[in-house]
């Protein structure tokens, strides 16, 4: 991420704080209704948004990510999880230079979400 970037989103954060958590509430509703529904339920769902994918095959998808236990029941993001995405992007070649997790993440919004 580019420091001007980086500018970028701090400033949108320290300045519309009530936005980030709804977004942020938004996406913890949708985690909240993975966490809640079988597979096929939520293939029925996002179907819509694959219309060139038949329904056997996004629910076998979205069957593989619930069996591998893909998704958090929560959007913090750890620090584990944090130097694991570092070590992947580092290993594909496509991190030029690591971030410290407490320089870059910021929880707060996640730990707040309903």
């Amino acid at each position: 991420m580019t420091k001007e970037l980086r500018g970028i989103i701090e400033k949108m954060v320290s300045e519309n704080p009530d936005i980030m958590q709804k977004f942020t509430d938004a996406l913890q509703k949708g985690m909240d209704y993975v966490q809640s529904h079988t597979p096929e339920e939520i293939a029925e769902v996002i179907e819509p948004q694959f219309p060139e994918t038949d329904q056997d095959t996004i629910t076998a998808i979205v069957k593989r990510y619930y069996d591998q236990d893909t998704w958090k029941e929560n959007l913090v993001f750890g620090q584990d999880g944090f130097e694991l995405l570092q070590d992947i992007l580092e290993d594909a070649g496509e991190l030029k230079e690591r971030t410290s997790y407490a320089e870059l993440v910021n929880t707060e919004f996640a730990k707040n979400a309903s």
